[in-house]
């Protein structure tokens, strides 16, 4: 679940992303100030777009914003004002996180790809297919988790890479729009103090 507000760019709409819609057709069923984009074949819903959104509650910060509960519950109460009988669920676990290295094998289809196991919290473990260069066992670097939205406005889901199922990506200073960050390939390298599952954070995790 993804919640993105951009007003100046895109105008006063939350948009709240519930799974990956790939190249699917989609279709757009619109209930007053509120739209359900839908998949076409299944009718499963994608995304939400809630119009006139500071009618409800006012949002300041841009690009990927975090919700209370009750704004959350605000906009649930909307969806069922306009006739909708789903509801959207809050997700405030952190989507950048300190992540470590734990195990990793080549890719069998790729020469510059690995596999990796990457420690994300206590006992919670997820692979990521990486290609970065300075890639290895022991490294903690910063993980964007399904559910993230990077500073370009890429969103982060689970997917495949050449058949291996990826479920994140371990990030450069570059990616993170860090200031200063090298203008070369290879993820961000902590030190080995960082604490895993830890919430990214650029004051502590980037000083250079």
């Amino acid at each position: 679940m993804i919640f993105t507000y951009n007003k100046e760019h895109v105008g006063d709409v939350l948009m709240v992303i519930v799974k990956n819609s790939g190249d699917a057709k989609l279709d757009v069923e619109r209930k007053g100030n509120v739209a359900r984009v839908f998949l076409k074949e299944t009718a499963e819903t994608v995304a939400w777009n809630i119009f006139e959104v500071s009618s409800l509650f006012e949002i300041e910060n841009r690009g990927q914003v975090f919700l209370t509960d009750d704004q959350v519950a605000r906009l649930n109460q909307e969806l069922q004002a306009q006739g909708f009988t789903e509801e959207i669920i809050n997700d405030k676990e952190p989507k950048f996180v300190v992540g470590e290295i734990v195990a990793m094998v080549a890719h069998p289809d790729s020469d510059h790809l690995n596999i990796c196991q990457v420690a994300v919290g206590n006992d919670k473990t997820v692979q990521i297919v990486a290609g970065a260069p300075n890639a290895r066992v022991g490294l903690k670097t910063i993980v964007a988790l399904p559910g993230a939205m990077m500073p370009k406005g890429n969103l982060i889901f689970p997917g495949e890479l050449r058949g291996e199922k990826s479920f994140g990506m371990m990030c450069s200073p570059r990616e993170l729009a860090l200031p200063n960050a090298p203008q070369k390939r290879g993820v961000i390298e902590l030190s080995e103090d960082q604490v895993v599952g830890t919430p990214f954070d650029p004051a502590k995790h980037w000083t250079v």
